[in-house]
């Protein structure tokens, strides 16, 4: 038989060795990831007006971008289809 420790090893969230290599670094990088969102997340929680505002202008500037790059692209471009 089995020993019900290595069963349920598996089904419990808590691996029997610890994760080393691309394992580890990988849980590393989720941790360092939640972490930031959570700071982010309080952040906005206690200023929202300034990230309303800070969210707002990068949409209106990205927009704004890719219009001009939209119309320069197509000025260079004039005639080849309809021809």
């Amino acid at each position: 038989m089995t020993d019900k420790q290595n069963l349920n090893a598996g089904f419990t969230g808590t691996p029997a060795e610890q994760p080393e290599g691309l394992t580890k670094a990988a849980k590393s990088a989720a941790d360092g990831v939640t972490r930031e969102v959570y700071a982010v997340a309080s952040g906005v929680r206690a200023h929202p007006h300034t990230a309303s505002a800070l969210l707002l202008g990068t949409g209106i500037l990205a927009f704004g971008l890719g219009y001009l790059l939209g119309r320069s692209s197509t000025e260079s471009m004039t005639g080849r289809y309809w021809r």
